[in-house]
């Protein structure tokens, strides 16, 4: 007996250390640590309610830092650390006494939590209120994920003056988002959207009118949310709850789509008498549709869709006729035409489209007008739309009419909208195909009888030749495939010409191009349907073969966020083709020279980015590679105007212990290094010179030569830029934008880094890690010199 109570008790003792080493880690002393390795990867609260720690997304290869409720089924996170990006298997979180310390599977510091006044840390606490806090000796609180919120609040949770809240991308993307709550310091409580990916805020779409008085938001222990005024009264923001604190769990969580919304969940006390899942008892604003309505960005939904609720009064995102979303697993990302759009130029579009007006009731786009009827009808309003080049839609409402142009903002659809929208939509005129006369098949006659018995073996004869071409041709196919996978030697899609047809509906719609080449927009399947485009070399001669094989090979290894992917190739026969991914905002050109000046931050950005770029291609890569045509037109924008570099036709490819080639001219005019006129060696410096003359067109909107300017000391830009740095005159070169002015550092930066990329002398050129370095702030730059003779460049 005494040896079954012995082995009984030996049982108990291990069942209480197995929970407390996965749940009861309320105290966390210093060297403690957790890995993604580790069985329990997590520190619990001491009634085991929330856990801080590892959680996997995605399968086990990534995981979050973050608070969740470890006693809900989904484990519900409510915090995450590292502004919301996974990690990798390896990962290790460390406790010292500088705090908590995020470091991936090579040892490089991510993430870390301390105090902001430098006290040590002593222990650390996961909470039973889903608040995870760092103390010192005198056990006072020093840093709290409370005070450092992601986008959920709990029950004993504030918000002070100087905090927010930001959304998540998506339901399952934990990164920042599109949306904000903000207590401001002026004490007002407000809701803004951003300029993603940057915090830049657009107008509000709702605030609690607590300016001059608010002082906190709060989220009480019994569930009551409100501000607190100075008064000591309470602003209340009707997110009440009729379930107790005692009986729910309860959050309030700024949703990926804007809406700040109360949910409430059931403990395990309630005996089965409320589902098990999260329910929404309230939320704030009402109708985020109609709530938002900014002069800048795309309002609840992206650009070119329009925002309706659903039955369970959430935001859903819609397109309208003859518009595709331009990402099927994020339909809050916008949409685009799935048609040739209307050219204002003079060319072969307008006969070969034509274009209908859709309807969608009570539908509009309130911020993107760009004329206004009075006292008009509605078959007046459809016309005028679509004789217009620059209207895409048409709103009418009461004998009212106005027009709209691309893109379409702050769509709403909703009954309190009344009128109806029209929508131009393109459709193809259908061209039958020609029909062959069918010819009497009567009148068989004993000559032609006679023939058909002489005609087998003929056709036999016929067979063998077809098929001894057929081979020939199909084994020279395999070869010449053969002979691009070797210079390819990567995993990329090798497409037939039927795939890319099809993909292409009969390369219907271009959507860019140059001397050598056409580009086309296509869908092709992948793990999901995906929108590409579709590079075809117009002919095949000696040198455009060569272009496609250094294409390929140039970017078929490269791998960089600044750097349009390459998806696959055909090389059939005669036809070149290449597979891309799709860029949705076109090309750098037409997004700098077009009517609308583009803000200044993303300009910023842009030129980040292909600095970034060019310093891969130069330093970063196996086999350095010289692009050879930077320009705008060889740099694209993706759907969150990221640069990406393209083109990769007229590169040059070194080895890794060769720094300079000779080869011929290569480049566009305006663009290329006066070397490649002077019979000297090619280096990486021929794309710091058209990198410096890019810049130079992005810090000033306008194109590199212009012969139209008012003024002939205007028409070369770098000769321009140059003579209004020299008599500190800048603000000329950026004409009225505020922002730049008011950046002025930056700004001063930006144009004596391009000033020392276009340098006529290579060697005075920097090289672009360097420039990279210098845009970012990192390396101070220089008084630069004249670039003296930059015009033989262009001459």
């Amino acid at each position: 007996m005494a040896y079954v109570l012995l082995h009984l008790l030996w049982f108990l003792l291990f069942l209480i250390t197995v929970s407390t080493s996965a749940q009861s880690y309320h105290n966390i002393t210093l060297g403690s640590s957790l890995s993604t390795h580790d069985k329990f990867p997590y520190w619990a609260s001491l009634s085991g309610e929330f856990a801080f720690g590892f959680k996997p997304i995605s399968g086990k290869d990534l995981f979050l830092v973050a608070i969740w409720f470890q006693n809900v089924p989904d484990n519900t996170i409510v915090w995450t650390a590292n502004q919301g990006d996974p990690v990798k298997t390896g990962s290790k979180i460390e406790f010292t006494d500088s705090g908590i310390s995020l470091t991936d599977y090579r040892g490089n510091e991510i993430w870390s939590a301390k105090s902001t006044d430098n006290s040590l840390a002593t222990s650390a606490s996961m909470l039973d209120t889903g608040n995870f806090v760092l103390r010192n000796k005198d056990s006072s609180i020093i840093w709290s994920s409370f005070a450092n919120p992601t986008d959920t609040m709990l029950p004993s949770q504030v918000l002070d003056r100087g905090s927010k809240l930001t959304s998540r991308l998506t339901e399952g993307n934990y990164s920042a988002g599109r949306f904000q709550i903000r207590f401001q310091a002026d004490g007002n409580l407000v809701f803004y959207s951003t300029a993603w990916p940057t915090e830049s805020i657009y107008d509000p779409y709702w605030a609690s009118d607590t300016d001059g008085t608010g002082s906190q938001l709060v989220f009480n222990q019994s569930g009551y949310i409100y501000v607190s005024v100075k008064n000591g009264t309470l602003v209340d923001l009707n997110l009440e709850s009729s379930s107790s604190v005692k009986d729910f769990y309860h959050t309030a969580r700024l949703d990926f789509d804007g809406v700040f919304r109360r949910y409430t969940y059931p403990k395990s006390s309630t005996d089965g008498r409320w589902p098990q899942s999260w329910s929404v008892s309230s939320y704030v604003p009402s109708n985020i549709c109609t709530a938002i309505r900014s002069e800048t960005g795309s309002g609840a939904c992206g650009f070119n869709s329009y925002c309706k609720l659903d039955e369970d009064q959430r935001p859903r995102c819609e397109c309208p006729p003859g518009y595709v979303h331009l990402d099927a697993t994020d339909k809050f990302n916008g949409c685009g035409p799935n048609f040739t759009t209307q050219s204002c130029e003079e060319d072969g579009f307008k006969e070969e489209v034509k274009f209908q007006m859709e309807e969608i009731p009570s539908t509009d786009w309130p911020l993107a007008d760009y004329e206004h009827f009075e006292g008009v009808n509605e078959d007046w309003c459809r016309e005028t739309c679509i004789n217009d080049c620059f209207c895409a839609a048409a709103i009418i409402r009461d004998s009212n009419c106005w027009k709209k142009m691309y893109p379409l903002s702050n769509g709403r659809m909703d009954p309190s909208v009344g009128g109806k929208a029209l929508i131009k939509v393109g459709t193809s005129t259908a061209k039958p195909d020609p029909t062959p006369d069918k010819k009497n098949d009567n009148g068989w006659i004993l000559p032609e009888s006679i023939l058909l018995g002489s005609s087998v073996f003929l056709n036999c004869l016929l067979s063998l030749a077809i098929y001894l071409v057929f081979y020939l041709s199909n084994h020279k196919k395999l070869k010449d495939t053969h002979q691009v996978s070797n210079t390819v030697g990567m995993n990329l899609h090798c497409f037939t010409y039927k795939n890319l047809e099809d993909a292409t509906d009969g390369f219907k719609e271009v959507v860019g191009g140059g001397g050598c080449s056409t580009v086309y927009k296509g869908a092709i399947q992948f793990e999901s349907m995906r929108v590409v485009a579709v590079k075809r070399l117009d002919k095949v001669a000696e040198q455009r073969d060569m272009e496609f094989k250094t294409e390929v090979s140039a970017i078929c290894k490269t791998n960089h966020k600044n750097l349009v992917q390459l998806l696959g190739y055909c090389d059939e026969g005669s036809h070149r083709l290449l597979v891309y991914e799709f860029m949705s905002n076109g090309s750098l050109a037409s997004f700098l020279f077009g009517s609308l000046r583009p803000e200044w931050y993303h300009r910023v950005q842009i030129a980040y980015g292909i600095a970034r770029g060019l310093t891969y291609l130069h330093e970063e890569c196996n086999n350095q590679i010289i692009h050879c045509d930077v320009k705008p037109q060889n740099i694209l924008l993706d759907d969150y105007f990221m640069a990406r570099i393209c083109d990769f036709g007229l590169a040059k490819l070194l080895k890794i212990n060769q720094t300079r080639t000779i080869t011929g001219v290569r480049g566009t005019r305006g663009y290329v290094a006066p070397e490649w006129f002077k019979n000297m060696a090619i280096t990486a410096k021929v794309d710091v010179y058209s990198f410096g003359v890019v810049l130079l067109e992005i810090i000033c909107c306008r194109k590199n030569v212009e012969f139209m300017m008012d003024g002939e000391d205007k028409e070369i830009l770098s000769e321009w830029a140059y003579e209004c740095y020299k008599e500190g005159n800048l603000h000329l070169l950026v004409g009225n934008d505020e922002d730049a002015i008011c950046d002025g550092k930056k700004l001063e930066r930006f144009i004596k880094v391009a000033i020392w990329c276009i340098q006529e002398d290579p060697s005075l050129r920097p090289s672009m890690k360097k420039v990279t370095q210098m845009l970012e702030g990192a390396v101070e730059v220089s008084v630069p010199p004249d670039p003296a003779s930059f015009i033989s460049a262009i001459d």
